[in-house]
């Protein structure tokens, strides 16, 4: 009983798995404490209940704040995209301290010209000032496609961000109901401690009287220094438990504070059937979502790709004034329209075209094998959910039985017809079956859990 015991503190203050049934908080805790963080005054213990404890993690846990500035870049390159289709106007301005000299250049001037041209070592001011326009008119699609195809990405970074989100509600109501369990945990060994204290009391009575054996007194001694060794380990783990929610919400030194007493409600629908819950879960789940933005994107990125095969238009206009003096500059002009069109470009734009389209596939693939793993994350929720609930029922009339016992073997140990042997054992059963109830409370608590994120219910 003793190892069993022993096993369970173990389990529950490393395990994986959420959380339990823990001692009511002081009277001096106040419910609803504000949320620890940084830099809060560490005078007063509070009770933080598992809604602070979520809003405590949004604001403070760095996943959430990578996600959210990763949707940020992502509306950021659509205006990048879409800079290409509006218009383009640049200033110039030119100094310049030059030689005047003529360079002839032959086929391009009389040869006249070009028999001595006379030169100069002499210098002069040259000013420059100079706008261009530019707007591009059609391109084939391949700038609009490509601030549509930013646009779905920064949707699919949206979805991501909300991802993040329900990843760290997981987490932070596991790491919360560990920390629960694991002070239900320090209560159960607390309450054996003092029941172990009140049987030595008692039998150093009956030894004095010299109605039982020294070696009654010896025993229960044992068993209550094994007892405060399981407390000391019962209550490091609730610390350890406690530093784990701290990295789960995100803040570095909270206030002291006392884990509240709380459960998480029955998920709607955790005692139907997989099979109504996995259509619902597939509009939720924002994994898939992302990844159908990511498949838009990736359409309107193949689009554009497609449109360099086609030419570009684009209208442009000039304008200058240029000269030796900054009083005498002469003014001059110009409007037209180029048109380009890469003819040959050694098979460049066919192999962006079919890299895009290979990536379209993967992108479908992904899609296809989250639906399978949604509907997997499902089943096997509702699985966990109903067990652990039959568990709490067989559990809770382990506890009631291992009461009794104790009851009994207390009374028979009164009467003379037990032994501190049996008394021990009865109080160890008891130990582990309440152990036993925090962790199938815990363990309900986490299949909940788990079972509301493969759901996608914030």
């Amino acid at each position: 009983m003793m190892k069993t015991f022993v096993a369970l503190l173990l389990t529950t203050a490393t395990g994986a798995a959420p959380a339990v049934a823990a001692p009511p908080a002081s009277e001096s805790s106040a419910e609803n404490a504000p949320a620890p963080v940084d830099g809060s005054d560490k005078s007063e213990i509070t009770t933080l209940t598992l809604a602070r404890a979520l809003e405590t993690a949004a604001a403070h846990q760095p996943s959430i704040q990578q996600a959210r500035a990763s949707t940020e870049a992502a509306a950021a390159r659509i205006d990048q995209a879409a800079a290409a289709g509006l218009p383009q106007l640049t200033g110039t301005g030119t100094y310049q301290r030059t030689t005047g000299n003529f360079s002839p250049r032959p086929g391009a001037t009389s040869a006249a010209v070009q028999i001595s041209p006379p030169w100069t070592t002499g210098t002069y001011n040259y000013f420059n000032f100079g706008a261009t326009a530019s707007q591009l008119i059609y391109d084939f699609g391949q700038t609009p496609e490509r601030r549509r195809a930013a646009a779905s990405t920064r949707d699919a970074a949206a979805a991501a961000e909300r991802t993040a989100a329900f990843t760290v509600k997981l987490q932070v109501q596991q790491a919360f109901f560990r920390a629960r369990a694991q002070r239900a945990l320090a209560a159960v060994a607390s309450a054996a401690v003092d029941n172990q204290g009140r049987h030595v009391d008692q039998i150093k009575g009956f030894v004095a009287a010299g109605l039982r054996p020294e070696i009654d007194l010896a025993s229960v001694r044992t068993d209550l220094a094994n007892a405060r060794v399981q407390l000391i380990t019962a209550q490091n783990g609730y610390g350890q438990a406690k530093a784990e929610l701290n990295r789960a919400m995100g803040v570095f030194s909270p206030r002291p504070y006392e884990i509240a007493d709380e459960e998480l409600p029955p998920v709607e629908g955790e005692d139907s059937t997989a099979d109504g819950l996995v259509q619902d879960a597939l509009r939720r789940r924002p994994e898939l979502t992302t990844l159908q933005y990511q498949q838009t994107a990736q359409q309107h990125l193949l689009r554009g790709l497609k449109g360099g095969y086609g030419p570009a238009l684009t209208a442009n206009a000039a304008a200058t004034e240029a000269g030796t003096e900054m009083d005498h500059l002469v003014p001059n002009w110009l409007v037209g329209a180029t048109l380009s069109w890469p003819l040959l470009q050694g098979g460049l734009t066919r192999g962006q075209v079919r890299e895009a389209e290979a990536n379209l596939r993967v992108l479908e693939a992904q899609t296809t094998a989250l639906r399978l793993q949604v509907q997997l994350e499902i089943e096997e929720a509702l699985l966990a959910v109903r067990a652990s609930k039959a568990s709490v029922q067989a559990v809770a009339e382990a506890v009631t039985s291992a009461q009794e016992q104790l009851r009994l073997a207390e009374g028979r140990y009164r009467t003379g017809l037990g032994n501190a042997l049996e008394l021990g054992d009865s109080q160890q059963a008891l130990s582990a079956a309440s152990a036993q109830s925090v962790q199938a409370q815990f363990n309900l608590a986490g299949a909940r859990a788990q079972l509301s994120l493969a759901l996608g219910r914030p």
